[in-house]
């Protein structure tokens, strides 16, 4: 929950500008989620920029007496591509539920919709001190497996947000983040190894341009959610030249 029309324009015109200064193709997938206020300011400026355009959260429900709330068609209005779902700060902060979280990506894997869900996973500083690391993530993984099955994520994308990494003094190392999400993929590979193998996951602890090389060249990390590292697009630039150069 940040910034302004201007400040929107000017983050995604200065991604852009260093974007351009890449040589030969770009190599991976740029994405931004705005706001839902600037999504109408975002979008021709992300479509003249060959960057994708999400929504922070949406609700399950079509249309209907749902006063606050944003609809898949009207993300579909303003020409989203993308939407988060069970974020840690939705999670954590308005108490979103693993079956809440599920039903929104359904309707988004739904055939009616054309944007593409990111199913935000993790564990807190407290699970994962007390090794529930991997419970936590199978019980999130199952609560949306239980609704649409594997299928479901043929059209989707995982980010693993380790919620103890994440403003808490701690770091994890890219062995740490890599284990986890080869955890992920093997889940999901023993129920289909396509789907699995072609699903990205991106990482969401902190990742700068500083980490991003390291983190980025673990097998079974494919990217990143970026938190305050998206606010200046000096830094969030940084991590996408580092991974030009890991696709080059």
């Amino acid at each position: 929950m940040h910034g302004s029309q201007t400040m929107t324009a000017e983050l995604i015109n200065g991604i852009a500008e260093r974007l351009q200064s890449l040589s030969g193709d770009r190599g991976f997938d740029v994405l931004v989620c705005p706001p839902s206020p600037y999504l109408g300011t975002a979008k021709p400026l992300c479509v003249d920029a060959g960057i994708a355009l999400g929504a922070q959260n949406v609700n399950p429900h079509q249309q209907g007496a749902y006063t606050g709330e944003i609809a898949l068609p009207m993300l579909t209005d303003f020409g989203c591509d993308y939407v988060l779902l069970g974020h840690s700060e939705r999670r954590e902060i308005y108490g979103e539920t693993d079956p809440e979280v599920a039903e929104k990506f359904a309707a988004c894997v739904a055939e009616t919709s054309s944007v593409i869900p990111v199913l935000c996973i993790g564990e807190t500083l407290e699970q994962r001190q007390a090794g529930d690391t991997e419970n936590v993530i199978d019980l999130q993984l199952d609560a949306v497996l239980q609704v649409t099955g594997i299928a479901g994520f043929a059209r989707a994308v995982i980010a693993y947000e380790p919620v103890w990494a994440i403003g808490t003094g701690e770091t994890a190392t890219p062995e740490q983040a890599q284990q986890v999400h080869q955890f992920i993929r093997n889940k999901l590979s023993a129920l289909d190894s396509s789907i699995a193998g072609k699903l990205q996951i991106l990482y969401g602890g902190s990742m700068k341009p500083g980490n991003a090389a390291e983190l980025l060249a673990q097998t079974d990390i494919d990217g990143g959610l970026i938190g305050g590292a998206a606010l200046q697009a000096d830094s969030f630039a940084g991590i996408c030249e580092a991974a030009h150069a890991l696709s080059a």
